[in-house]
């Protein structure tokens, strides 16, 4: 028996995966036809591409998706609104596409769905897809709480001077104790 899945089958499980994630029917949105993949060292995939571009990765700890930027404009496009969305204030949305933290007191309405842990769009007025992260925080506690972070951004909109998306990087991740700890 083969254990090689084909491409078309690999294609429907990650469509299986965001429709479940997500809910309804966007799991073709987010993915057409023709999309490609990048494996792990196991077989298993990682990333899900299109034109080569990222839309999404699979995480190893829990098979759910991690959106993109260019993912987060493709389920906008399939969800109506609110779903999966955290709308902040048009005076910090500059700061958002730029991968900052999205924080309670700057949220101005959520989907009242959001559980603590999923993977959420950060819009502004006008449903404008301003980043991608996970919420820290439930999306009526968002709506009640004046504190404390909501959203943890992956990547905000604005591309900075190499033309790659804003990222923020991660905590403790200093490049140069990376390179002083490397053995050449």
């Amino acid at each position: 028996m083969s254990t090689v899945y084909s491409e078309n089958s690999l294609l429907r499980r990650v469509q299986v995966i965001a429709d479940f994630q997500f809910g309804g029917n966007a799991g073709p949105h987010l993915f057409p036809e023709g999309c490609t993949f990048i494996y792990s060292t196991t077989g298993r995939v990682r990333q899900v591409l299109n034109n080569g571009v990222r839309l999404a990765t699979v995480r190893a700890s829990d098979g759910r998706l991690t959106l993109s930027i260019e993912g987060a404009y493709r389920l906008r496009a399939a969800l109506p609104a609110p779903n999966y969305r955290v709308t902040v204030l048009e005076d910090v949305a500059e700061f958002i596409a730029k991968g900052k933290n999205v924080f309670a007191k700057h949220v101005t309405a959520a989907d009242p769905q959001i559980r603590a842990g999923d993977d959420v769009m950060v819009v502004a007025e006008g449903d404008r897809v301003i980043a991608c992260g996970g919420a820290m925080i439930s999306g009526p506690d968002m709506i009640a709480f004046n504190y404390g972070a909501a959203v943890k951004v992956r990547q905000g909109c604005e591309k900075d001077a190499s033309g790659k998306h804003q990222s923020t990087p991660d905590e403790g991740d200093d490049e140069e104790a990376r390179h002083e700890c490397r053995a050449d």
